[in-house]
């Protein structure tokens, strides 16, 4: 019987799944289409549970390790889409009323 409290060594390479996320995500400028159906097609999920798989893997220091142009461009583009977010909305035409 093993210990239950016993923990697995860590981890010091990307499972198949990361490794295509990671391929996918470097590949996608040369494909053409539909974001969205292109990820639902390769992966089987939705939109929001790839970008939730996706944004744990770049926190990861293994992908960092395995791709650092990717993984780093990657985390500013999230970093760069969360400060859009952030910012108040604002509009450049007054409302004029007479």
């Amino acid at each position: 019987m093993t210990d239950p409290h016993t923990s697995a060594p860590p981890r010091t390479e990307l499972d198949e799944l990361e490794l295509r996320l990671l391929d996918f995500e470097r590949s996608w400028a040369d494909r053409v289409g539909n974001r969205e159906a292109a990820i639902r097609t390769e992966f089987g999920v939705s939109t929001a549970r790839y970008y939730q798989m996706l944004y744990a893997l770049i926190d990861s220091p293994i992908a960092v390790r395995h791709d650092p142009l990717l993984v780093r461009r990657l985390q500013r583009l999230r970093e760069s889409r969360r400060r859009a977010r952030a910012r108040p909305f604002t509009s450049d035409s007054q409302d004029v009323t007479e």
